[in-house]
C-alpha cells in the first residue's frame, strides 16, 4: 500500500468512525429509539457529507455491536440493547449511565490515553497532525453552537490514537466508543450541552494544549497535557456529580 492509499484508507477510517459515534451517540441518548429507523443511506450522505461508503461500514460496525438491523427493502432498525451473556466484560455490561461506570471509564482511559499522546507526538504524520487540528476546529465550532460538542470530541481523542500508528490504541477507543466521552451519558436530546459552557472552553483549551505539544513533536509535554486533561476531567465530573446531589 503507497503512502496516497494508506493517507486515503486512513481518513475513510477516522470518517466512519466519527459517523459511527455519532449514531451510537443518538442511539445511547435516547434520540433514535428501539424500533425506530435510521435515516436513509441518502439523508445520512447529505447530513455527514460523506461517500456511501463510509455510511455502509458505520451502518455495519453498529450491527456487528448488535445496535441496529438491516431489514430487506424496510431500511436499516435500531434493537434492544443486547442482553450480556455471562462472561462478558464488565465494560460492556455495566449501566453506562451510573455515575461509578463513567468515572471508572474515564479512569481507564487516563492510563491508555497518555502515552497514546507521546506516541503520537513521536510517529504522526502530517496527515494525522491535520486530522487532529480539524477535528479541534470541529469542536470550537460545536462549542460556538452551544452544543455538547460530545461526537467530535470522540473523533479528536480518535484522532489522536490513530497517529500513534498502532492500531490497538485506536481500536481501543473505538471499542469503548460512547463511553469515551462522559458528558455523552448526561447528554439532553436537543444536542445542547449537560455541562457549563465555560466548563467545555476548559476542555477545548486543554485540548489545544495536548495539539499543540503533538504538532511540537514533544513526547512529554504531550503527555504530561493529556494527563492534565484527563485527570482534570475527573475532578470536574465529580464535581458536577456532587452538586447535582
Amino acid at each position: 500500500m503507497n503512502e496516497q492509499t494508506a493517507t486515503h484508507a486512513g481518513k475513510r477510517r477516522s470518517l466512519t468512525a466519527h459517523v459511527q459515534a455519532v449514531l451510537r451517540e443518538r442511539i445511547a441518548g435516547g434520540t433514535i429509539r428501539p424500533g425506530d429507523r435510521l435515516p436513509t443511506e441518502k439523508a445520512l450522505i447529505e447530513e455527514f457529507g460523506v461517500s456511501r461508503t463510509v455510511i455502509r461500514e458505520a451502518v455495519a460496525r453498529l450491527a456487528a455491536d448488535g445496535l441496529v438491523e438491516p431489514r430487506q427493502g424496510a431500511g436499516v432498525f435500531v434493537l434492544e440493547p443486547p442482553k450480556t451473556e455471562a462472561g462478558a466484560l464488565s465494560l460492556l455490561s455495566a449501566d453506562s449511565g451510573k455515575i461509578s461506570s463513567i468515572l471508572e471509564a474515564l479512569e481507564l482511559r487516563t492510563a491508555v490515553e497518555i502515552e497514546a499522546a507521546g506516541l503520537a507526538a513521536e510517529r504522526c504524520s502530517p496527515a494525522q497532525e491535520a486530522k487532529i487540528g480539524e477535528a479541534l476546529d470541529e469542536i470550537d465550532a460545536a462549542v460556538a453552537r452551544g452544543e455538547s460538542a460530545t461526537a467530535v470530541d470522540f473523533a479528536f481523542h480518535l484522532a489522536i490514537a490513530e497517529a500513534t500508528n498502532n492500531r490497538y490504541y485506536w481500536e481501543f477507543l473505538e471499542f469503548l466508543g460512547n463511553r469515551t466521552i462522559p458528558r455523552a451519558q448526561f447528554a439532553r436530546k436537543d444536542g445542547s450541552a449537560p455541562v457549563p459552557m465555560a466548563t467545555l472552553r476548559q476542555f477545548q483549551a486543554e485540548h489545544r494544549h495536548i495539539a499543540e505539544a503533538i504538532a511540537a513533536r514533544d513526547p512529554d509535554r504531550a503527555r504530561d497535557a493529556m494527563r492534565l486533561h484527563l485527570r482534570g476531567s475527573l475532578e470536574r465530573y465529580r464535581a458536577l456529580i456532587r452538586r447535582k446531589d
